[in-house]
């Protein structure tokens, strides 16, 4: 699903940026699957359509189009960061085994922030929810073959 196809080169993203071709291109890639990719595979997403794209373009974009809120940059622990195209409040799960991260729905009302109590004066400008644990694939794939004796 190619969001905001329409969007002109014109369009202002905001800090005196616009919507480029290739910002555009890179956003979209984002928007098409929600796998949290890395810049690197963004790079080769995008590349398949703009050929002369270069890896530090893509990096600029992702810089740009994460600065001006369009997408979140998702950081797990040293690992490369990932992009994500989902701006509703949500949180990541992060599975140890694959490494897939998936988005996790915050329920209905609850606002996460207020789960936790901050430092007396500590002002929260951002809340994270990271969960950890193993995705339904590997979970399938851990559990033992149920063998059929006759």
């Amino acid at each position: 699903m190619a969001a905001n196809s329409g969007w002109k080169s014109s369009m202002n993203l905001g800090d005196g940026h616009r919507m480029t071709p290739q910002r555009r291109e890179v956003y979209e890639v984002l928007m098409e699957n929600q796998d949290h990719p890395t810049a690197t595979e963004v790079f080769m997403r995008v590349k398949e359509r703009m050929p002369a794209i270069s890896l530090a373009t893509v990096y600029n974009c992702l810089d740009t189009l994460s600065g001006a809120g369009f997408i979140i940059q998702v950081n797990v622990d040293r690992e490369p960061s990932r992009y994500c195209g989902n701006l509703s409040p949500h949180g990541h799960f992060h599975c140890e085994d694959c490494g897939t991260i998936l988005d996790v729905r915050l329920k209905e009302g609850v606002q996460a922030s207020g789960t936790v109590t901050l430092p007396r004066g500590a002002v929260a400008e951002r809340f994270e929810v990271a969960v950890r644990g193993h995705c339904p694939e590997c979970v399938r794939k851990r559990k033992p073959e149920v063998t059929k004796s006759s």
